[in-house]
């Protein structure tokens, strides 16, 4: 009996043993810290992508590499159309994910509410940070007021000028060179635009969908004066923007522009960003439009030589304010923005540039766009792409998205009334200026 007891005290004692050196092993090993990454799925320019996630699987398995003990996880299945009110209930529920994408639609308002992390700090802090590498452009998309830095671009997409090559063909037209003006493109629009069944009718056309602020963009000037944070609905360039857009309706003599025109290959010019271009470049995309015509992309027509500018918008990463994992956070942030395979999977995964300008202009980056397309048609060159870029002009910052949206859709309306009752341009839009600011004293 005595050895019995014995005999169970040492198993006992054993097993005590035990569970304290699992124990002591369990508390004292290093344990996984996890980052959460706010993210939806699809393409955030409107056209297909199934392989979002391939792009942050990715890069979260090269950081995940790169720093042991650390875990990145995201929430899948969240649609873009679906993702601000997503981030929304996060914030009220102070569970948003410590690195996070930015829909321009919210940007401003995040920015007012605190909710994004001012990153110069650890910009000028990081000696591996060196922002000259990323497109000028694609960085004042993420600033603030007062220059301040409150995300960095992900994704960079220009938009530019779609060429129906064919048609321009058929007519003796050579395509247009990169510098080309307002006259060049007004007149290439004329000799395009005719009745070429003979029914009377104009079926042939020189542009579809190019706005008056397409024209405005190349103007030289704007209605929204970012260093004096003013809109002026009524200066010289917006006259001018309105004045060339009604010549250039007046070509049509009355016929509607349809996008069915468009496909049928029966107009010279429509603007088109560059994610439509990758995507209708590329098969099976390609063989469902504009398989019946060459086609290709070049800059918009300046007022002037020089001029040749066009609307840049990007897709932005910001870092939550309230984090508790804010110098984790950031390293995260540049492995997605600063990493080289991160940037170069763009290209392979996505539609959008790189906003490294080092990645956008590489050989590697065109023989991807090339690898989906047919061999004898002509990748557009990085040379041109990056100039796009760094040229562009980007959606002002003063207003909250919503205002911006809303006086651009009031321009729109009234200029509308101006072509269609044919209203003196001037005058309306001066008056549609003091309109424009009742509406902000509002």
């Amino acid at each position: 009996m005595r050895l019995y007891r014995k005999w169970i005290s040492r198993i006992l004692q054993t097993a005590a043993a035990v569970f304290l050196m699992a124990g002591m092993y369990f508390f004292s090993r290093p344990q996984t810290q996890v980052l959460e990454f706010g993210m939806f799925t699809g393409s955030n320019w409107g056209v297909e992508n199934a392989d979002a996630f391939v792009i942050i699987d990715r890069a979260i398995q090269r950081f995940e590499k790169s720093h042991p003990g650390i875990e990145v996880r995201y929430t899948s299945g969240i649609e873009k159309k679906d993702y601000s009110e997503w981030c929304a209930k996060r914030i009220l529920e102070g569970k948003m994910p410590d690195v996070f994408m930015v829909l321009d639609t919210d940007f401003n308002q995040y920015c007012s509410l605190g909710i994004l992390q001012e990153l110069n700090s650890f910009m000028e802090s990081d000696p591996e940070f060196q922002s000259e590498e990323i497109f000028r452009t694609a960085m004042d998309i993420g600033k603030g007021t007062e220059e301040i830095q409150y995300a960095l671009p992900y994704e960079i997409v220009p938009t530019m000028l779609f060429v129906n090559k064919t048609l321009l063909q058929q007519e003796g037209i050579e395509m247009p060179q990169q510098d080309w003006t307002w006259d060049d493109f007004m007149e290439i629009c004329r000799k395009v635009t005719k009745d070429t069944d003979g029914d009377g009718r104009i079926d042939q056309f020189g542009t579809y969908n190019y706005s008056w602020q397409d024209a405005m963009y190349t103007s030289g000037g704007s209605a929204f004066d970012n260093e004096k944070q003013n809109v002026d609905f009524s200066n010289q360039y917006v006259i001018e923007s309105v004045k060339f857009m009604k010549e250039l309706l007046a070509l049509n003599q009355g016929e509607n522009v349809t996008q069915e025109d468009f496909d049928a290959g029966k107009v010279a010019f429509m603007p088109l960003t560059f994610a439509e271009y990758r995507t209708y470049k590329t098969y099976p995309y390609k063989i469902k439009k504009y398989s019946n015509f060459q086609w290709d992309c070049t800059t918009f027509p300046g007022r002037t030589h020089g001029e040749n500018i066009s609307k840049v918008d990007a897709l932005l990463i910001g870092i939550n304010h309230d984090s508790t994992e804010k110098e984790l956070a950031w390293e995260f942030l540049k492995e997605l923005v600063c990493g080289y395979e991160s940037q170069l999977d763009i290209f392979r995964y996505s539609q959008g540039v790189s906003v490294l300008e080092s990645v956008a202009r590489s050989e590697k980056a065109a023989s991807i766009i090339q690898e989906d397309m047919d061999k004898e048609e002509q990748v557009i060159s990085g040379e041109l792409l990056c100039d796009v870029i760094e040229h562009g002009t980007i959606t002002p910052k003063f207003y909250q998205y919503e205002t911006y949206e809303q006086m651009i859709s009031l321009a729109n309306t009234e200029i509308t009334e101006i072509f269609e009752q044919n209203k003196n341009i001037e005058s309306s839009m001066k008056i549609f200026q003091r309109e424009i600011r009742k509406y902000l004293n509002q």
